[in-house]
């Protein structure tokens, strides 16, 4: 026979669980009403006002409650007070550092550190494909950002650094020297190439940008004066000569070889084989099987040579690069198609060129390439 219960006691909460309660209520109600308003707090107009890359991109939205928020502030830019001169340090005009990247190498941003034009003027700005080896970079260059931005001294902080990840597939599985270079990729490569540099510029040229220097991830050696150096020149597009260190067996010493055969000057030979060609065809340079005869810059050097001796060139390569940010401005990119039969950054030279800049190399001026 089931006994009866007794009453019930219940247990007296304490003042303190209360309070502990009542203020996570009202912490609950705060962020669910709060959240569902802009923020137009001055603080952040001023920070989104000031960016140099863009104007505020805040929408106006409606209020939830009875008042009416004020607008996000209309930022104004005047692009003639941005002066693009030979003296980029003594006027401190902005400089916007290109570089797309599909390995990190330790060596390009040690490189990058020791640049002398001061690291607060540069902008980085990076972009990596989706790919296992585009993850790894990201990773790695990430790490090196946070030592540098976080830790680092303040003369080795930049400006600001962006990130960017390609929206497309890879049309190469692998990035090995030997894979990269053969003719038969070279048209799906380098139009791939052209979309991430047009990406990367499109995403990060902003209205304060004086000068866009462009520098493959693969280019571990620059003097450290090389923006100041570029400028002085005054061109609108400046080439220095790439080479490459490597290990010559026959010397059993260091030695050095030309790299970059993308800048050149044109050729008869050139015209005649563009005529020939059908309307996707490209011109390639470097290769026996389309022989060009084009002047090439890579050996125009000369080690008596002055170090600023300019030549006029028709073609660019991208290892190293100073544009005057007015050139970009007025829609010279890099064609991702075949433009006079020429393409990426050979196709940009010409754009350059058919807008009226004309771009120039610096044969003794060298930078050097990363030997794999």
């Amino acid at each position: 026979m089931a006994r009866p219960m007794g009453p019930v006691r219940l247990k007296k909460t304490s003042p303190a669980t209360l309070a502990v309660g009542a203020a996570l209520c009202i912490f609950i109600l705060y962020f669910l009403i709060g959240s569902s308003s802009p923020d137009f707090s001055a603080s952040r107009k001023a920070t989104a006002a000031a960016h140099h890359l863009s104007p505020p991109t805040s929408p106006f939205r409606r209020s939830t409650g009875g008042g009416k928020p004020k607008p996000p502030p209309v930022a104004r830019y005047n692009l003639n007070n941005v002066t693009i001169t030979p003296d980029p340090l003594e006027n401190r005009e902005n400089i916007l550092l290109l570089t797309p990247m599909a390995r990190f190498y330790p060596e390009y941003w040690d490189n990058l550190l020791r640049l002398s034009y001061p690291h607060e003027l540069i902008t980085l700005g990076f972009i990596l494909p989706k790919t296992k080896e585009g993850n790894t970079a990201t990773t790695e260059l990430q790490k090196r950002i946070t030592k540098t931005q976080k830790y680092g001294p303040e003369k080795d902080r930049f400006k600001s650094i962006i990130i960017l990840r390609e929206d497309f597939e890879p049309p190469l599985s692998s990035q090995d020297e030997s894979e990269r270079h053969k003719m038969h990729n070279q048209k799906i490569r380098r139009a791939a190439m052209a979309k991430s540099r047009n990406s990367l510029l499109f995403s990060t040229l902003g209205p304060s940008t004086s000068w866009v220097f462009w520098l493959d991830a693969d280019v571990v050696e620059t003097p450290p004066s090389i923006i100041q150096d570029l400028a002085r020149h005054d061109k609108p597009v400046v080439a220095p000569n790439c080479f490459q260190r490597y290990w010559n067996a026959e010397k059993k010493e260091m030695d050095e070889r030309p790299y970059d055969f993308n800048n050149w000057q044109d050729s008869p030979n050139a015209q005649e084989l563009a005529k020939q060609m059908g309307p996707d065809d490209i011109l390639l340079e470097g290769y026996a099987e389309m022989a060009t005869f084009r002047s090439l810059m890579a050996y125009m050097h000369r080690d008596d040579g002055h170090r600023h001796e300019e030549v006029p060139l028709d073609g660019v390569g991208g290892a190293a690069l100073l544009v005057k940010a007015d050139v970009h401005r007025d829609g010279a990119m890099f064609p991702a198609f075949p433009f006079y039969h020429l393409i990426e950054t050979e196709g940009f030279a010409k754009m350059a060129k058919r807008l009226g800049w004309q771009p120039v190399g610096l044969p003794n001026y060298k930078v050097y390439h990363y030997n794999e």
